[in-house]
């Protein structure tokens, strides 16, 4: 029996089935290997693995159709023939229509989107991707070489992001998301922290090799082989591929698969590729049109009526004005402030949270010395999230911080607050401060931003790396400001970044036992430094009249079976002031927010405010809550419930296990904590969407404070303990 020949666009498109089979076929080893490296994170459980290798599937297979566009577009324009037209004047023609289909494509933008050529110049590269695809023909053996190396490509790609995502894996428990999206952002520091984190040249080298083994095995399937197919007849496989690429971008999107109760289990049923561009898409997200609301005014009812604390009276009874006039006891202490955020200060690393290694007995002996806080929950995962909390004292809204949004310039700020009372505030930073737009943030919010280039030029730098120098240099840096500050007889509020606790996690050597490279290593180093800032301050002039305020940026882990798991967000608060705040254990839950107000109440502030945090040493008992959140997953923890709001409007509320992260689904929704957590997101995306979380010149005005109390010797009020 003869065969039967196959027809010429099955022929043309052989290529397509090629890069589809080694697609599949490396999306499914990179889920299988991801799968083993969570461990106990996905239960042995056939159904939770069909159900991660069957819907992986399914989006593997739309990801394919976005991904294999440029071999699409090869295929369908390389001509199988040279027509009546000479070559160069076809391909002259041609890439006239080419440059024409351009300009009227940016125009278009320009119009439509008033997008400049910063923005719009992305919307080039496919045109410069097909322009030279005519100038040659398929069956030719230039025609040939060209489809050999652009497969190559394509699979080293493939192979380079696998490699990516079980690195990305191994540090945030996730498949790519909007971290990654900040990482193409940042190439500097992101490419210099892997290249002194990793062996990049010895993987690249391998992935390579590997590449070319794989493509050597099957370069068969890849011979030119069209002597009859036509531009028309090819011009449907593109259609029917356009309309495959329409329907699935209209069916599916990144929060199709989040079925589960286990976040791994959803995350391992993503692509990598996928979700990455999901992540860019979703940097701003409009918490109108992908949440759950309240009508406006009663959402804004909700949280005035949240922030009428004992302390706290309303300037007006226009519904949309947050101002609140804070009164607290006795005249104001205007002494120094320092404000310590640590890279990645988990509060598991403290003895009183469990710590049996003694990576913080620095840390460990300050906590007994001051106002230490035991249940401080962080705002999100990212440094720039806790940035936002420290200085703004907001809910964390969806998509990017607002450190990073346009338009943040003039914000309601902590050093606003310092600077009306003749402080100098500064934000110190070890490493450069263009990276997460921090230096610009909060240069035009109050501080002033002191980084990497303000360490002068000869000074002993022990220790840096990509992120910065060591912390013991940018402590020497910020001191050095303190000592300016203090020489002009002026109060200072210093905010301090630290870095070293952050891979690649390296320090000057011996200063701790454990080997460089290691977190636990890099704790006890920013531990010591810390230790040895307080040694070096106590000799200060200053030091009597200085709070020392610690506390984490975020957790060095944000990895859980949940989609909030709360013990990953739970941080360290320690106020260290010898001569004027005597040490407490205060046992109340206090969300990241309320840091900046509980701190201008210890100092007696009185003033205005349009901050979302408590005074917590003010707060009646029961009024605590916390705000945990992801860039899309909005947690509002109010006593054992933990509410948690996600794109799509939906809503659930779980009983968290504070310990383990693990959550309990509750049958019924408290409808009082739910239209709290609406509210509370809402009315936030919403003063800073219409501007209305400005600093205003009224925010000046002076204050009047309390009486002084008779007889009081305590330098704050008592707190009400929680069990």
């Amino acid at each position: 029996m003869f065969s039967r020949p196959a027809s010429p666009l099955a022929t043309r498109f052989r290529p397509l089935i090629w890069l589809g089979v080694c697609f599949i076929a490396i999306s499914f080893v990179t889920r299988l290997i991801l799968l083993l490296m969570t461990g106990s994170g996905v239960p042995a459980n056939p159904l939770y693995w069909l159900y991660a290798f069957g819907v992986g599937l399914g989006y593997d297979l739309i990801t394919f159709i976005y991904f294999a566009w440029p071999m699409v577009l090869l295929l369908w324009l390389v001509p199988t023939r040279r027509g009546r037209m000479s070559g160069w004047k076809h391909w002259s023609l041609y890439a006239l229509t080419v440059v024409l289909l351009c300009a009227i494509c940016l125009g278009a933008l320009r119009l439509s989107f008033d997008a400049s050529w910063k923005t719009a110049w992305p919307a080039v590269i496919p045109f410069l991707f097909v322009l030279p695809l005519t100038a040659f023909t398929y069956t030719s053996r230039v025609g040939q070489w060209v489809l050999y190396i652009f497969c190559l490509l394509l699979l080293f790609g493939l192979l380079f992001v696998g490699a990516s995502e079980l690195t990305f894996w191994n540090e945030f428990s996730t498949r790519f998301n909007f971290i990654a999206v900040d990482y193409l952002v940042y190439t500097r520091e992101v490419i210099g922290n892997i290249e002194e984190s990793y062996p990049i040249g010895r993987w690249i080298t391998m992935l390579a090799v590997a590449a070319i083994i794989i493509f050597v095995a099957t370069r068969r399937r890849l011979r030119t082989r069209d002597d009859t197919s036509r531009f028309g007849q090819r011009s449907i496989v593109v259609v029917v591929w356009l309309g495959l690429t329409v329907v699935s971008a209209m069916a599916v999107n990144s929060e199709t698969k989040n079925r589960l109760q286990n976040v791994y289990v959803d995350s391992l049923a993503g692509n990598g590729i996928y979700e990455f561009f999901a992540a860019f898409r979703n940097s701003k997200l409009n918490f109108h049109r992908f949440y759950r609301t309240l009508p406006d005014g009663e959402a804004y009812a909700i949280v005035r009526k949240m922030l009428q604390t004992p302390d706290a009276t309303f300037v007006s009874n226009d519904p949309h004005d947050l101002t609140r006039i804070i009164r607290n006891a006795g005249p104001e202490k205007h002494l120094n402030v320092v404000l310590i955020s640590v890279e990645s200060l988990s509060g598991k690393y403290l003895a009183a949270f469990g710590d049996k290694k003694d990576l913080t007995p620095n840390l460990n002996k300050l906590a007994d010395q001051s106002l230490f806080f035991e249940h401080m929950y962080a705002n999100g995962t990212r440094t720039v999230r806790g940035l936002e909390a420290l200085s703004l004292s907001v809910p964390p809204t969806p998509g990017d911080s607002l450190v990073k949004q346009k338009h943040n310039e003039g914000l309601f700020s902590l050093a606003d607050i310092f600077n009306q009372r003749g402080y100098v505030s500064e934000f110190v930073y070890g490493g450069y401060g263009y990276f997460d737009n921090m230096n610009y943030f909060f240069g035009h919010n109050g501080y002033k931003d002191i980084d990497r280039r303000d360490i002068p030029a000869g000074a002993t730098i022990h220790s840096e790396n990509v992120w910065g120098v060591a912390d013991e240099d940018l402590f020497t840096l910020a001191m050095q400001q303190m000592d300016t500050i203090h020489g002009e007889n002026k109060p200072f509020f210093l905010h301090i970044m630290t870095t070293s606790n952050h891979r690649p996690y390296s320090w000057p050597k011996d200063r701790v036992d454990l080997p460089q490279g290691s977190r636990d290593g890099a704790v006890k180093y920013t531990d010591w430094a810390i230790g040895d800032f307080i040694k070096r301050m106590r000799a200060k002039p200053y030091f009597k009249d200085t709070v020392f305020v610690i506390t984490a940026d975020h957790c060095a882990s944000s990895a859980g079976r949940t989609r909030i798991p709360v013990n990953q967000y739970h941080i360290p608060l320690i106020i260290y002031a010898p001569d004027q705040i005597k040490p407490q254990r205060v046992d109340r839950m206090m969300s990241q927010i309320d840091i900046a107000p509980t701190v201008l109440g210890l100092l007696n502030f009185s003033y205005r405010s349009r901050f979302f945090g408590y005074d917590i040493m003010k707060l009646p008992a029961g009024d605590e809550r916390a705000f945990p959140s992801t860039y899309q997953n909005l947690g509002y923890l109010k006593g054992d419930r933990l509410t948690i709001l996600s794109p799509g409007r939906k809503a659930e509320q779980v009983k968290p296990n504070v310990l383990t992260g693990d959550a309990t689904p509750y049958p019924q929704l408290d409808q009082t904590q739910l239209d709290q957590a609406i509210a509370s997101y809402q009315v936030a995306y919403d003063e800073f969407d219409t501007g209305r979380m400005r600093w205003r010149p009224s925010d000046a005005t002076p204050v009047q404070p309390l009486p002084a109390p008779a007889s009081s010797t305590a330098p704050a009020a008592a707190p009400v303990p929680v069990n």
